[in-house]
């Protein structure tokens, strides 16, 4: 958040915004707004970040989320980081061929019980 003059978090899940709210304070940063309605179906707002965790594992979502994020870097020049796992159900969408990998991590061993065996993850820039 160093710098960025205007932030906003997105989750449909409130409680996911109670937890950002939560890490706000953790980390000693003033919190910033939480929209717990689907950016996706609102008008498309200009961003020069966006910062996606974890959502490509439905194809119906990475259909939605592949036209907006289009619409944001073709329309506004967005730069956009997605954090994945790669989950099977849409490891062969076409996202995947605009994805470029950034960094690659290991995932804690919780992490990979709670996720039928994931062992890693990974940032990619979307480039369309």
């Amino acid at each position: 958040m160093s710098g960025a003059s205007r932030i906003l978090a997105n989750d449909i899940d409130p409680v996911a915004g109670m937890a950002i709210t939560l890490n706000c304070e953790l980390n000693h940063l003033s919190p910033f707004p939480i929209l717990t309605k689907n950016i996706l179906n609102l008008e498309q707002d200009q961003w020069d970040l966006v910062v996606i965790g974890d959502m490509l594992y439905d194809e119906a979502l990475a259909d939605s989320l592949h036209g907006w994020l289009k619409k944001c870097v073709r329309t506004f020049g967005t730069q956009v980081l997605i954090g994945d796992p790669g989950r099977s159900p849409c490891s062969g969408h076409g996202i995947w061929h605009e994805l470029h990998k950034v960094a690659e991590y290991s995932l804690p061993e919780a992490t990979r019980q709670q996720n039928n065996g994931l062992t890693r993850s990974a940032v990619w820039d979307f480039q369309p």
